[in-house]
């Protein structure tokens, strides 16, 4: 009876901890979370939301918004399994490096579990393995906003990283990748070729390099793919909080 009991209970825990990893919040989630315990209105004026060690989904979500009746006129919120961690009102010389302008709702049309898809999309043709993502959604310097997808081996060292637009979900950057998998991946970060990823976002055909060369094609090939797969991972964020 004694090994039976133990028998069940490994079956069960084998059964529950993909089930709760699957279950943790999407980025969507959380900020819904935000604007039905909290404020409504919070969601309008997202400056990024973050989200660390991600399998695929984060355990939590650190959002900072933007909040001119807070004492540094930024409130950032911690959110994880449907309900408000903590909330704060950091000065705004502590999150310095984190601002940004708020983020367009309109324009947001990829929550984290679809980034998560694009990025593996992305990692899968650059030959590239990971086991866990970092998550920043923020705006880019025309104002639009971009998840960028830190991707980490199991060692914890970065893999590479992802930046795609949510709103027509086109990559719009990468580090670390198109240099020919994992063992070229690595031997990048110690050579002279490490700044040679730059030019994988660089449309001039007129470079005759032909390691450069190889490094746009794949990175223009990964770029065709994902934009037409986006439309099956496509989720608005402004019809999500209108249907939930």
């Amino acid at each position: 009876m004694h090994y039976f009991l133990m028998w069940k209970r490994f079956l069960f825990l084998l059964v529950a901890v993909p089930a709760l990893a699957q279950e943790r919040p999407t980025a969507y989630q959380a900020l819904r979370t935000v604007g039905t315990q909290l404020n409504r209105e919070y969601v309008n004026h997202v400056i990024s939301a973050t989200g660390l060690n991600g399998n695929p989904q984060p355990a939590s979500w650190k959002i900072l918004f933007d909040d001119p009746k807070a004492r540094g006129g930024v409130r950032e919120v911690e959110v994880a399994n449907g309900r408000i961690l903590s909330e704060r009102t950091p000065l705004r010389d502590a999150v310095a490096g984190s601002l940004g302008a708020t983020i367009d709702t309109a324009k947001l049309n990829l929550d984290s579990s679809g980034a998560y898809t694009v990025a593996q999309q992305t990692a899968a043709s650059s030959h590239v393995t990971f086991a866990t993502v970092d998550y920043v959604l923020h705006v880019d310097d025309r104002g639009n906003p971009v998840w960028q997808v830190t991707l980490h081996r199991d060692d914890g060292e970065p893999a590479g990283t992802i930046s795609v637009g949510t709103n027509h979900g086109t990559i719009t950057r990468t580090e670390g990748l198109f240099t020919g998998g994992d063992h070229a991946a690595s031997a990048a970060r110690h050579s002279d070729e490490a700044p040679i990823e730059d030019a994988a976002n660089d449309d001039d055909d007129g470079d005759t390099n032909p390691v450069k060369l190889r490094i746009k094609r794949a990175f223009h090939q990964a770029r065709d793919d994902v934009k037409r797969s986006f439309y099956r991972v496509r989720k608005s964020f402004v019809d999500f909080v209108e249907t939930h």
